[in-house]
């Protein structure tokens, strides 16, 4: 079987990744080209090589940077008469609570664009006004000449009748031809909660045209490769049904990249039993994502991009605006600030650049304030070698960086360059551990508990005093860290979401009446699987319900078994959802009815996950791997620090703090009191360092 190649597209680089036949990863970065990804996508294939015919298992970011950008499609919106300005009334949540006049985003559809349809269906699904089709058209005649590319429909209880909804969709098809996309919402999200329902509809039709012609010129310039992309949800996706259903990519990167985390613990540690409890950190160029995996994937239908809920199936991905590229900048109180704003892949940090002055010139035209990088910050405290950046592929620039801190140091009254660089990694890793505080002790986790997973290409640099501040106890590096995102589209299992609201109570839902309406979405799953190129009869469905008390406003996930038998069906969810409802808030109603809001079906098709062979221990000696000594700045000064190559560490290596050790992909940092030990399969464990009676270094688990 030919080995995939996986591709991940970033804000500063593309990363890339296959296997050879003895197990061996080959991995290549490229420049990433925001105005069009897949030329990075192209260039960087013919650089990595591999048979023609290998697969590509693909991140994409377009779907991302046009809702945070606001650049999709002309888009417009149909919506049952009286409804159409649900998205501009959206719900009453206050996000900046102490602001006197709070300021929304705007909405994805102008008004002008929002056509009413003179239809009703009751909450009953009972139609009360059949759709009319006559009046319906003279409204959309306008849309044409408008220039609109792409249609959301979404009628009221749709999901409980679809007929006006497929019906206005058909009458779009005619009116606008095949060149203008229409989303149903009974197709992209048939549940209920109206505003939530047309957003994610609006959502995809907003983006699915950008991704559509994305994925058709990256298919056409990557044929004969078979081309998949990956979901928010860490499922793979056939790049036709991603062109349709763009929506559920929002989040494709991250999740790759917690995926592949996931993966490589899972046989990690000196006796490979790996580790199940993580918090992943994946610092890139333009942010980091964290991820909090209590043993499982992180799932949740609650998620939120660019202001507007997504509830499509995704990854509980946390995102803050602190990575390589972060601008740092003092704001008019003389406070040091790091992020949001990135320097990103152009003009990119002012170490890529040999004349500062010029980087200052493109900084300047481009973004607003700005004087230095975290990049930047890191090369002048010795943590990044300008000689070995990407394995000596691209020489970093020291001069450049180091006027670029020393203007930030003049703003800052800091005495020396060095001194505001120090700054600079503190203030990014401030942000940084504010967010995995968000996703763990917030949320009743302990750190203490979890293993912290570093990679992107700046992860390992600032993982472990991330981790000491935390009280961490270990942090993980895998063999291949700066690409781990794009080892994640390897690692992932085709897999698609399907969704249903019922609104049954569940003292009626004997075993039989849950077959026949869960049949329709296991039916949908297998033909869409055959569409794919996956043989349905390899397909794992797994069932689950959202529940909930009569008269809540909300639901939890339960997980269900078909084989359970006869009326025992209802009584089994109904034990597990009292059980949710007291691990999750501390006490249940036994009393109480419960009710079936919404069916869900997960379809996955297994695959092999490409993984390195264990290799024999070496020795705890780490000195074939030394290649010398000098100062690195930690907390305080510049200490004296040792250097290594981790193409020239063994299993069994055991390396004392301070140290750096340089790859092609990243830098790891090991600070001083800490420790890093080389498991079997080439993954490095940092953990405070111990010594035994006789001074020998003595590595935790």
């Amino acid at each position: 079987m030919t080995t995939p190649i996986g591709i991940d597209t970033g804000g500063t680089f593309t990363d890339f990744i296959t296997f050879d036949a003895d197990g061996r990863a080959r991995i290549h970065k490229q420049p990433s080209t925001p105005d069009d990804p897949s030329r990075a996508v192209v260039a960087g294939l013919d650089a990595i090589g591999g048979p023609p015919g290998a697969p590509v298992l693909h991140g994409s970011t377009v779907a991302t940077n046009a809702l945070l950008e606001r650049r999709g499609a002309r888009t417009a919106l149909v919506a049952t008469a009286g409804f159409c300005d649900v998205l501009e009334i959206g719900r009453q949540n206050r996000p900046t609570l102490y602001a006197l006049v709070p300021q929304k985003p705007p909405p994805l559809v102008p008004r002008t664009w929002r056509i009413a349809a003179d239809e009703r269906v009751s909450a009953a699904g009972q139609v009360l006004r059949p759709l009319d089709e006559t009046a319906l058209a003279l409204a959309l005649a306008r849309l044409a000449a408008e220039g609109v590319e792409s249609v959301a429909v979404c009628l009221l209880f749709s999901f409980l009748r679809p007929d006006h909804e497929r019906r206005a969709g058909r009458l779009l098809r005619e009116m606008l031809g095949p060149d203008v996309h229409v989303s149903l919402s009974v197709d992209v999200l048939p549940e209920y909660r109206e505003y939530e329902r047309t957003a994610t509809t609006v959502i995809n039709a907003y983006v699915a045209p950008l991704m559509s012609r994305y994925l058709d010129r990256l298919a056409a310039d990557t044929a004969p490769r078979r081309l998949s992309v990956m979901q928010s949800n860490g499922g793979l996706l056939s790049a036709a049904a991603a062109g349709e259903q763009a929506a559920r990519t929002a989040l494709s990167g991250p999740a790759g990249g917690v995926v592949g985390a996931r993966h490589v613990a899972a046989t990690a540690g000196p006796d490979g039993r790996g580790f199940a409890d993580l918090i992943t950190f994946d610092m890139g160029g333009t942010s980091t994502d964290v991820a909090l995996c209590p043993g499982r994937l992180p799932l949740t239908t609650e998620g939120e991009i660019a202001g507007l809920p997504l509830r499509l199936p995704l990854i509980d991905i946390h995102t803050v605006g602190a990575g390589g590229g972060s601008l740092a900048h003092v704001d008019s109180g003389g406070a040091l600030l790091v992020g949001p704003r990135s320097a990103g892949a152009d003009p990119g940090p002012a170490a890529y650049h040999a004349g500062y002055d010029a980087w200052r010139a493109a900084l300047d035209a481009r973004f607003a304030p700005g004087r230095a990088t975290v990049t930047d910050a890191n090369l002048i405290l010795g943590r990044l070698d300008a000689e070995r950046f990407l394995g000596g592929a691209m020489p970093l620039h020291a001069a450049s960086a180091r006027r670029a801190l020393a203007a930030l140091a003049a703003e800052l009254g800091a005495a020396t360059p060095e001194e505001a660089a120090w700054a600079v990694i503190r203030v990014a890793n401030a942000a940084m551990e504010r967010a995995v505080r968000r996703i763990s002790v917030e949320r009743g986790h302990d750190p203490r508990r979890f293993t912290l997973v570093a990679f992107g290409g700046g992860g390992p640099l600032h993982a472990a005093e991330l981790a000491a501040g935390l009280s961490i106890p270990r942090v993980l590096v895998p063999p291949t860290p700066g690409v781990l995102s794009a080892l994640g589209m390897l690692a992932a299992e085709p897999a698609r979401d399907y969704s249903q609201t019922v609104m049954l109570p569940a003292a009626e839902a004997d075993a039989a009446r849950l077959a026949a309406a869960f049949a329709p979405l296991a039916a949908r799953a297998r033909a869409e699987a055959a569409a794919g190129g996956v043989d349905p009869t390899r397909l794992s469905l797994r069932h689950s319900l959202d529940a909930r008390y009569v008269g809540q406003s909300h639901e939890l996930v339960v997980a269900y078994a078909p084989g359970d038998s006869g009326a025992t069906a209802g009584s089994g969810v109904v034990a597990a959802f009292h059980a949710a409802h007291a691990a999750r808030y501390g006490y249940a109603r036994p009393e109480a009815a419960v009710e079936i809001v919404t069916l869900r079906l997960a379809a996955v098709a297994p695959s092999v996950a490409p993984s390195p062979p264990a290799r024999p221990v070496a020795g705890p000696d780490p000195t074939a791997a030394r290649v010398g000594r000098r100062p690195v700045w930690f907390d305080g000064g510049f200490r004296d620090t040792a250097l290594y190559v981790r193409e020239f560490l063994r299993p069994g290596n055991l390396l004392p703090g301070p140290g750096v050790i340089y790859q092609y992909d990243t830098t790891t940092i090991i600070p001083p009191g800490w420790s890093a030990a080389v498991d079997r399969r080439e993954n490095l464990i940092l953990s405070l360092a111990t010594v035994d009676s006789d001074g020998n270094l003595i590595n935790n688990r």
